[in-house]
């Protein structure tokens, strides 16, 4: 995605606009609040055992699990208790329903979603029009099942904004950790004047996320610390979708790599690496990031060293399809469509032979380089790489908790954890298909889908 500079004029706007804009229909947009809800599973997902339950009653209380009962446990002792202490009280019949923790999508960019119009978009549009739709495509994310994202990486630090909005309740979206705007290096695929002509490239710098040296690394994560990022988001190597020619080759040194993480380390974050070349994995890995994001032509020894180093892996298989489709139909200009049509066949094949490696993998799509809600599809590419169902939902749960290190708040139905709970018809380990059919949305004691539907705002 070709990026424009950063103005702080424009970053204020950016978030004004999200700040201003759902006030007014707050109401509608927040489902109200139950102190207790008892929902009663007919099945359930244990992804921390890797087994699949029978019957199950989740007590839910002030947005956390406070309990678990084997079959469909009595609600009216709750309902009584809540009735004394003048709490909310709700009951929720899910059968034939498979619940299980909310999802997580370890790769997300929340705030675009790429069109045939996209390249040109980006001398039309400004931050806050980017923002907007912001909002649109977190409800839908949330929707479709993700109660938690990573967003890694946007142009105008949006993505912090629009975690403000939801964490203030403002608007509906999944709970977001934000790597703010992409760090890389001048013309690689983070460039934001990439394809730009001359004389309106400028020569943009670590405050807008570029650097050409160890030092420059120091300033752009002290920067993303600045502005409120979560997590730091690198491109050691080309990319698909930027009007550059190589989508592999490496665009980081080692030593600039090793700077960002240990600046990003001091300051607590992770840092998630984009690299298709098998070079730039080796030297990600090498540099001690968090996790390789689409690893398209990740080799054995790239494996072999992320097992060694204990980094995790994040495929993004539907967007590879997606973009090889749509290069087909003419949606990109030559350069970018070779690319496309270059990763598409082979990312598949290559997370299969992780898995198989022995390479943790933690879920994430790409989100928004396909639409936004179809996050779901990426479950049956998953398996067509041949990964188990049941690992494959392990990704998008207590992997991807582990790899935002929140696997004390997410990603299991466990007491204590917040109360993201998700169902969807019949067994999702005899069709994975169904995952992409989400029919109760619940995140931190909240209902926003029943019965299919979103709750009426």
């Amino acid at each position: 995605m070709t990026a424009r500079p950063m103005t702080a004029r424009r970053a204020l706007i950016c978030t004004a606009i999200l700040l201003s804009l759902p006030v007014a229909a707050m109401a509608a947009d927040a489902p109200a609040h139950h102190d207790i809800s008892v929902l009663h599973c007919a099945r359930l997902i244990d992804p921390v055992a890797g087994k699949l339950l029978g019957a199950t009653t989740v007590i839910v209380e002030d947005g956390h699990i406070k309990e678990l009962r084997s079959g469909n446990a009595d609600g009216k002792p709750y309902e009584d208790a809540a009735r004394q202490a003048g709490a909310g009280f709700q009951q929720v019949e899910l059968a034939d329903a498979t619940c299980m923790p909310g999802l997580i999508d370890s790769h997300t960019h929340l705030t675009m979603q790429f069109s045939k119009s996209t390249y040109s978009d980006q001398f039309r549009l400004n931050p806050a029009d980017y923002a907007i739709e912001g909002t649109v495509y977190a409800k839908r994310t949330l929707l479709a099942g993700f109660t938690t994202v990573r967003n890694v990486g946007d142009e105008h630090n949006e993505s912090i904004a629009l975690r403000n909005a939801i964490n203030a309740g403002l608007i509906p979206g999944p709970r977001i950790f934000s790597a703010g705007q992409f760090v890389g290096t001048t013309g690689g695929h983070a460039d934001p004047t990439d394809g730009y002509r001359w004389d309106l490239q400028g020569d943009p710098d670590p405050k807008d996320g570029i650097i050409n040296s160890p030092e420059d690394a120091w300033k752009a994560v002290r920067q993303h610390y600045k502005d409120g990022a979560d997590l730091i988001k690198i491109m050691p190597s080309g990319g698909v979708l930027d009007e550059s020619n190589s989508v592999d080759n490496a665009q980081m040194t080692l030593d600039e790599i090793r700077a960002v993480v240990a600046a990003a380390h001091d300051y607590g974050f992770t840092v998630a690496a984009h690299a298709h070349g098998a070079e730039a994995i080796r030297r990600a890995v090498l540099g001690g990031v968090d996790s390789i994001e689409h690893g398209t032509f990740m080799n054995d020894e790239d494996m072999k060293l992320m097992k060694e180093h204990g980094t995790w892996y994040v495929p993004t298989i539907i967007a590879g399809q997606f973009v090889m489709e749509k290069a087909k139909e003419g949606w990109y200009p030559p350069q970018v469509a070779r690319k496309a049509e270059q990763v598409g066949p082979i990312i598949m094949a290559t997370a299969g032979k992780a898995y198989r490696a022995g390479v943790k993998i933690a879920f994430g799509t790409d989100a928004g380089v396909y639409p936004h809600g179809d996050n779901a599809k990426e479950f049956a590419y998953m398996v067509q790489a041949g990964i188990p169902p049941m690992a494959a939902l392990q990704a998008a749960t207590t992997h991807a908790a582990e790899l935002l290190h929140k696997q004390d708040q997410l990603g299991q139905i466990a007491v204590g954890r917040q109360a993201d709970v998700i169902a969807v018809p019949g067994n999702p380990l005899d069709d994975i298909t169904t995952m992409q059919h989400v029919s109760f949305v619940m995140k931190d004691g909240v209902i926003y889908k029943e019965a299919g539907k979103p709750i009426a705002e």
